[in-house]
């Protein structure tokens, strides 16, 4: 399988299968299959992953609901339509798999990225402070962006919420599957899952303001 290299989007989970192989879709006369996997959280709760592999690194492997399982790849997205609107699909993209013994439950993210949407800050009824981000992380020799929904807490969140668009930023945490219940046109109620990154370390690498300052030097200097 291909050996990960450092890039802007680095993800690793260690879990339970928990539903089986299904075809996702189909590029270029290459198959792609999904799966899910589940990792606990600290808190017992757990979080349901999506996964996505092609079938030219299924050769050989075998993946069995109540298997234990490590994946590294990518955390991706792509646009679904869905009833003539685009729905943002979030999966980890696999690039290698492992099977061990050792019962272990690992859920990292890092994703180097810029701010692509303004950030929503708000308060929880105990005064939690929460700001959601949208961040596009560039693909390594890709022409394209993955657009992953982020969550920051705390002090991470006010600082967030002051920047604006196009700076640029680290994000080290973990995918988190969220449930939610949704009321369709009909007016029944169907359970959904969301998924974001939940940010555990931010480190900023460029303002739009530096960016800017930058630009002007290069002018002036030329």
């Amino acid at each position: 399988m291909e050996t990960l290299k450092e890039n802007t989007n680095i993800a690793t989970i260690s879990g339970i299968v928990c539903q089986g192989l299904t075809l996702s879709n189909e590029v270029e006369g290459e198959k792609f299959y999904d799966f899910v996997v589940e990792v606990k959280r600290l808190s017992d709760s757990k979080d349901l992953i999506p996964v996505t592999i092609s079938e030219r690194d299924l050769l050989g492997i075998d993946i069995k609901v109540g298997t234990y399982i490590k994946v590294e790849g990518e955390y991706r997205s792509y646009n679904k339509v869905q009833s003539e609107r685009n729905k943002l699909v979030l999966h980890l993209f696999a690039k290698n798999l492992s099977f061990d013994n050792i019962e272990e439950n690992l859920n990292e993210v890092k994703l180097v990225g810029f701010l692509c949407k303004p950030p929503i800050y708000r308060k929880t009824p105990f005064n939690r402070e929460i700001c959601d981000i949208l961040l596009a992380v560039n693909r390594t020799n890709y022409h394209k962006s993955d657009y992953i929904p982020c969550i920051l807490w705390g002090r991470n969140a006010r600082f967030i919420a002051s920047q604006v668009v196009g700076c640029k930023m680290e994000i080290v945490g973990r995918i988190q599957s969220r449930g939610y219940t949704k009321t369709m046109p009909d007016g029944s109620v169907e359970n959904k899952l969301a998924y974001e990154v939940s940010c555990q370390r931010l480190t900023m690498i460029s303002s739009v303001s530096n960016i800017k300052k930058q630009d002007d030097d290069e002018v002036i200097n030329g």
